[in-house]
Order: C-alpha cells, then sequence, then structure tokens
C-alpha cells in the first residue's frame, strides 16, 4: 500500500497538461474488439484502470503493446469469449466488454464487475437493452452469460439515461444485423468519442451527444488510429485544487465546453476564468464564496464525478453550501474523514450540509473511492499542517502523476510506501 505525505498551505502556479479522458478510453478498448485488424490509441492514459482492460483485452486472446504513450491493439487472433473473474471483479469498465465480445464472436461470458464502491450501480438496462437485440441471457453464481448468433436491430427506450448501458448497445449494435435506436440515450461527451471511434473503422452510428443514438450495423470494421478526448473530470479537479489553495494555473488539452457547469459554479465563488481553444486558465485570491447549491445530474449538469472535489472546495468557503448528489447513494464516503480535517458537514440521506470554516487542518485519511481520494489529496495540499492520504490504489484507477502535477503546480506533496 502507498500513500501521500503532503505539507499544506502553498498556492499553486503554473501550467498542468490534462490527460486524455478515462471514461472515453475504456469504451474505446472494449470496441477495439470489434475488428480484426489493428487500432492505435494515442496518448492513453496508463492509469491502473486502463492496465487492467488491456488485461482483458489479453485474455480474450489480443496482443497489446505500449509505444510511448502510445496503445497498439491487434485483435486478429482473439478468440476467447470469456472475461476473467478476477479482472472484472476489479473493473466496472469491464461490462462493456459484453457488447463488442457478443458483436465479435456471438457470445460472452462475464462475472459481474467491480470497481469503487459508490452505489448499487446495477447493469439491468444493459442487460434488458441486450435482450432487445436478440440475446439470450442467462445468469448462474455471479456470471452473466450471453449468446446470440448475430445481434438483430432493434429500438431500445432506456428507463434512465444511463452511460454505461448507451455504450454497451452502441458496441453491440455497431455489427448487427439491421438498424437500432437507442431512445433515452445518456447525452455525455465520452459517448460522443465511443462513435466517432467506431465511424473511423467504418461503424455507421449518428446521434450521440442527443438523447436518440442510431447505429446502422455493418458486417465488418476495419482498424483505425484515433486520439480520445480531454478528461474533463481531471481537468475539473486541478480547476478545484487551484480554487481551494489560490494560485494561478493554465491547463491545457481540455474542451472548456465540456466543464460549463463547473466554471458556472467556480464564477459564483468570485474565481476568475479565462478559455481559449484548448486552454482554460484560473486564478483565484482571497477566501471564495459559497457555492450555496451543488447538485449532481447527468450531462451537461453538474458531473457525479466532481462531487467529491466541491464538497471539499465548500467546505473552505464562506457561508454554507448544500451538495445534493442525484446518482449515486453511497457517494458521500469522504465525508467522515473531511471532518477529521475540521470540515464542519452533515449528511442526510443523499444531501450534505456544508458549513464552511476559515481552513482545514492536516490529519491522516483514507482514499475510500477514486473521486472521494483525489478530493481528500486536494484537502491535504489546501490545509495548514502535514497530512496523509492512504490507500492511493484509487486514485491511480483515473489520474495519471496525480502527485507530479501537483508538485509541478508548488505544492509539496510525495508517495511513499507503507
Amino acid at each position: 500500500m502507498e500513500k501521500f505525505i503532503v505539507e499544506g498551505g502553498r498556492p499553486l502556479y503554473g501550467h498542468i497538461d490534462i490527460q486524455s479522458a478515462k471514461n472515453a478510453v475504456l469504451p474505446l478498448l472494449a470496441a477495439s474488439v470489434l475488428t480484426e485488424e489493428a487500432v492505435i490509441i494515442h496518448k492513453c492514459p496508463r492509469i491502473s484502470d486502463v492496465v487492467g482492460m488491456t488485461g482483458i483485452l489479453e485474455e480474450l486472446g489480443c496482443a497489446v503493446r505500449w509505444e510511448g504513450g502510445d496503445l497498439y491493439i491487434d485483435s486478429s487472433a482473439a478468440a476467447n469469449h470469456e472475461i476473467p473473474a478476477a479482472l472484472a471483479k476489479e473493473l466496472r469498465s469491464s461490462v462493456f466488454m459484453l457488447g463488442s465480445v457478443i458483436a465479435r464472436f456471438g457470445r460472452a461470458r462475464i462475472a459481474y464487475p467491480g470497481g469503487c464502491d459508490i452505489g448499487l450501480r446495477p447493469i439491468d438496462l444493459h442487460l434488458s437493452g441486450l435482450r432487445r437485440l436478440g440475446v439470450e441471457i442467462s445468469e448462474d453464481g455471479g456470471y452473466i452469460d450471453c449468446a446470440c448468433p448475430r445481434p438483430q436491430g432493434a429500438e431500445v427506450l432506456l428507463d434512465c439515461p444511463s452511460v454505461g448501458a448507451t455504450e454497451n448497445l452502441i458496441l453491440a449494435s455497431a455489427r448487427a444485423e439491421g438498424t437500432t435506436v437507442i431512445r433515452n440515450a445518456a447525452r455525455e461527451p465520452e459517448i460522443v468519442d465511443l462513435q466517432n471511434f467506431i465511424n473511423r473503422m467504418g461503424g455507421r452510428v449518428k446521434g450521440a451527444g442527443g438523447a436518440t443514438v442510431v447505429v446502422e450495423g455493418v458486417r465488418k470494421l476495419h482498424g483505425a488510429e484515433f486520439t480520445p478526448m480531454p478528461d474533463r473530470i481531471e481537468a475539473g479537479t486541478f480547476l478545484i485544487a487551484a480554487a481551494m489553495c489560490g494560485g494561478k494555473l493554465a491547463l491545457t488539452n481540455v474542451q472548456p465546453a465540456h466543464l460549463d457547469a463547473l466554471l458556472h459554479k467556480l464564477r459564483e465563488i468570485s474565481c476568475k476564468i479565462g478559455a481559449e481553444g484548448d486552454k482554460i486558465y484560473i486564478e483565484c485570491a482571497g477566501r471564495r464564496l459559497s457555492p450555496k447549491l451543488v447538485e449532481t445530474s447527468p450531462y451537461p449538469g453538474f458531473p457525479t464525478d466532481l462531487q467529491a472535489p466541491m464538497t471539499a472546495l465548500a467546505c473552505i468557503c464562506e457561508g454554507a453550501t448544500v451538495v445534493v448528489e442525484n446518482l449515486f447513494e453511497t457517494r458521500f464516503k469522504h465525508v467522515p474523514e473531511l471532518i477529521r480535517m475540521g470540515a464542519d458537514i452533515t449528511v442526510r440521506g443523499r444531501a450534505a450540509l456544508i458549513r464552511g470554516v476559515r481552513s482545514l487542518q492536516g490529519a491522516d485519511v483514507i482514499a475510500g473511492d477514486l473521486r472521494g481520494g483525489a478530493a481528500l489529496t486536494l484537502a491535504a495540499v489546501s490545509a495548514e499542517g502535514e497530512s496523509t492520504v492512504t490507500d492511493l490504489r484509487f486514485i491511480d484507477r483515473g489520474y495519471s502523476g496525480f502527485e507530479y502535477k501537483l508538485r509541478a503546480a508548488g505544492a509539496r506533496i510525495r508517495r511513499v510506501r507503507v
């Protein structure tokens, strides 16, 4: 196990380059199975979730290699349709493999996926949607078995706009017989990235980013090269870091339009924000005003993945803030750790009331999930005194070189083995 040791209380200055999006890359890796030809993912972040997905691809028979920051995947020899339980249980995104493996091999077997414990996150929408495409599904002993020689185009109405279900259905229908229409689809920009990647391989997907996605199945897809979109959650995390610590940061490789909900909140609390092309500039001085209300919702609303860092920011703002988590029922695991640092937070169900304090105090805290771990690290960087943040395996799932980027901006943070 590893931990961060942080001496807090220093402002952040400088430039941070944002990695490609974790939540875009993982479905792209699943999509690589759809073709018998090689694909190249440029600027692929070497985070632990990506490493886990490449392990699944290798178990399926794909050849995977890194060349610098580029990931090469050759699925021509892939023949296995079973996703190992040991890998699936470590990685929530393993569920994306269902759609692509079914489309490629006509069958799939997977253990129930794992990942961070932030709520139930049932996969019922995935399975009901696949059944609409003609996939026969049985569940036994913690495994899901799927069979369908070739999925059939159909109309699927999702009960809620699930990102994962939308992506899985796009993957399953990319090589289906006929046309699939997905209604009440999720609108996240990562779904647009998946559409663009499949189309680069010769697929016919349109409508991503809107409520209706139409997929015309094709018999065969070819190889392609692709550069994923920037990681809006990593960018948001560093913007919140600047708001907490004060100072001035410039972020490059960002798409400001993807961060509208967060940028609105940061301007609301008196941060100065500028955007130009693929850059965002933020400058913060003095104590910030309370953001009053932060309520998570599907894109383009405030992202649930930034709720924990925003909660940490609210702890040191002037006034009271209410944070409402609408997407996951156990996504306040970071709150007891923030309270150990002097935060004044009361949680009732899916809502937290945060009364701002002048500053947080250094303490020993434990990361319980990916975004909560990032939030605790930001709290430590902004706090008075020394803190430790333990169990970095969660943070490493989504951030590449997290401490190096913070240190380059002036934070005093180092990683040590426990």
